[in-house]
């Protein structure tokens, strides 16, 4: 590979953001997280750092999501993350500056779109150019997507679900839902908070949803010790949840997306239905690692479903096979401007 066209595809997530670069694969998987201090409007931390921070920051820290759902909520914060990613993927070698694909939500508005070229040309880069996530993570999930038969692909990230049919390379119907990992862990405290009159943490929720969680109910119920602060009392205290109970408090978000699966399928044309009840759909994105999640998805929609190899990776493997050959997806996912 040539030292001097050197090419970063950036998988830009709510959660988390991944950086791939072509031969090497996933170099960097870090939370989407940026703390400052509020006082000399500094960026103190970025990623991992800045993650482990979350509700214990004093008050002059804060501890900004710069995207929210998918999209730029903050832009000086989203440029400085762009750039901490950048150099710490190239190291010293700042007079090279990188060529980049970003993966965005499929359904982004143009102003959206413009802003991430801008955040990433402002962040140090040569060229960037956006592609969407559906069909960055069709191709990260090893789908055939320039072929002329359908594929559905449902991809569940922090912020949005997409769900898309791909058909000769580029979405023939699509959607997105601003429902994911976040709102599943927002259920979670909602539900502790109620039931068990206890507050717990982000962190917590999320470490509950990986460990025990489930889309389906499951006959045997597995337990988790969860530690948080008694509303009434005011003090700590421990409390067991169980997997059947996250089931429960996730289902509404889960239901959420379901809707947007079976509004993508009544969408589509025949001819590509029927392609879709032949080969299943596919589901990517952190949302992928749920228990049960493909079950579930059949179950609502009569599609046979599956869950991708390392569905945490498609889009960033995704923008990393669109970077081996860019001249020929210049064309047809990527729009420059």
């Amino acid at each position: 590979m040539n030292i001097f066209s050197r090419k970063i595809g950036i998988d830009l997530g709510t959660c988390n953001s991944l950086v791939y670069i072509p031969g090497k694969g996933v170099v960097l998987q870090e939370p989407s997280v940026v703390a400052v201090s509020l006082e000399e409007n500094r960026i103190l931390a970025v990623g991992r750092a800045a993650k482990e921070m979350i509700g214990r920051t004093p008050d002059t820290i804060r501890v900004y999501r710069p995207l929210k759902d998918g999209v730029i909520a903050d832009f000086r914060v989203t440029q400085a993350m762009l750039k901490y990613f950048i150099n710490k993927t190239i190291g010293p070698f700042k007079f090279l500056k990188p060529e980049l694909v970003i993966a965005v939500p499929g359904g982004i508005t143009s102003t959206e779109r413009r802003a991430v070229i801008e955040a990433a040309m402002g962040a140090g880069a040569k060229e960037a150019y956006v592609a969407k996530e559906p069909i960055l993570a069709a191709i990260g999930a090893g789908i055939p997507i320039n072929d002329c038969s359908g594929h559905l692909i449902v991809d569940i990230g922090g912020g949005t679900s997409e769900v898309a049919v791909i058909s000769l390379g580029g979405i023939v119907t699509s959607s997105s839902v601003r429902v994911g990992g976040d709102k599943m862990d927002f259920a979670i405290m909602d539900y502790i908070k109620k039931r068990h009159n206890l507050a717990v943490g982000d962190q917590t929720a999320e470490e509950i949803k990986i460990k025990i969680g489930t889309a389906l109910p499951e006959k045997e119920n597995n337990t988790i010790t969860v530690r948080g602060r008694d509303l009434v009392l005011g003090l700590p205290k421990d409390i067991k949840v169980s997997s059947n109970e996250v089931c429960g408090a996730i289902s509404e978000s889960l239901s959420e997306i379901t809707q947007t699966i079976k509004q993508v399928l009544r969408d589509t044309p025949p001819e590509l239905s029927a392609d879709i009840m032949d080969k299943g759909m596919v589901v990517s994105g952190g949302g992928a690692l749920l228990r049960n999640i493909n079950e579930l998805i059949s179950q609502a929609t009569g599609v046979p479903c599956f869950v991708a190899e390392d569905p945490l990776l498609c889009v960033a493997k995704g923008t990393g096979m669109v970077l081996e050959n860019l001249s020929a997806y210049k064309r047809s996912i990527m729009s420059k401007k």
